[in-house]
This record gives C-alpha cells, structure tokens and sequence, in this order.
C-alpha cells in the first residue's frame, strides 16, 4: 500500500506564499504522476498541478504563474510552491499519488488526508 502524509497548509495573508510537501511511504513497486487536488465544500475535487515522474507538468488555468510544482523521485516526494496567493485559492489541498505496488501490475490512485489552506483577504 501507498501512504501519503501531507505537510505545509495553513493560514496566509494575500499576496503571501506557502510550501506544501506530500511524501509517499510504504510498500510498492513505484510512484508514477503526483499532484494536488483541492476541493471546497459541497464542490467536486479538482486538479491543481501534477506532475509526471519524467517532470512533465499540468497546471489548472487558475494556478499558472502562480504555483509550482516539483518532486524528489529518489524519496518519493512532491512539493507545490504557492505565491501571490489569492482568497479563492483556500480550499482544503489533496495529495495524489498513482503507484504501482508490483511490478507489471496495473497502478491505482492514492490520496492524502488533506491539508486546509485559508487565504484571507
């Protein structure tokens, strides 16, 4: 199984800029793409940015030139640099991880427990 522990949320002010980390831990094969979903209550969950184990990345509309995404393959690890934050940006922040437990078997996606980012205006 794959677990994904979450760190960096918070509060900010606008215009401000936080860090958030996610890393993958336990037993698997590999960890493919990583990213970061948000959702706001009572909304569908939606991307954020994600990232391929290559480096390719995809950003929502939303977030480009503001947010940047990264990870460490050799631990696992993903990291998503917020800046000039804005109110709408506050929503509870989901790590995603697509892993592979066993080699030549097909992936499945894991989720983090969420971390709550408050943007106040």
């Amino acid at each position: 199984q794959v677990q994904l522990v979450e760190s960096g949320g918070g509060l900010v002010q606008a215009g401000g800029s936080l860090r958030l980390s996610c890393a993958a831990s336990g037993s698997f094969f590999s960890i493919n793409a990583m990213g970061w979903y948000r959702q706001a209550p009572g909304k569908q969950r939606e991307l954020v940015a994600v990232i391929s184990r290559g480096g390719s990345t995809n950003y929502a509309d939303s977030v480009k030139g503001r947010f940047t995404i990264s990870r460490d393959n050799a631990k696992n690890t993903v990291f998503l640099e917020m800046n000039s934050l804005k109110a709408e940006d506050t929503d509870v922040y989901y790590c995603y991880a697509e892993g592979t437990l066993y080699k030549d078997h097909p992936a499945n996606n894991y989720w983090g427990q969420g971390t709550q980012i408050t943007v106040s205006s």
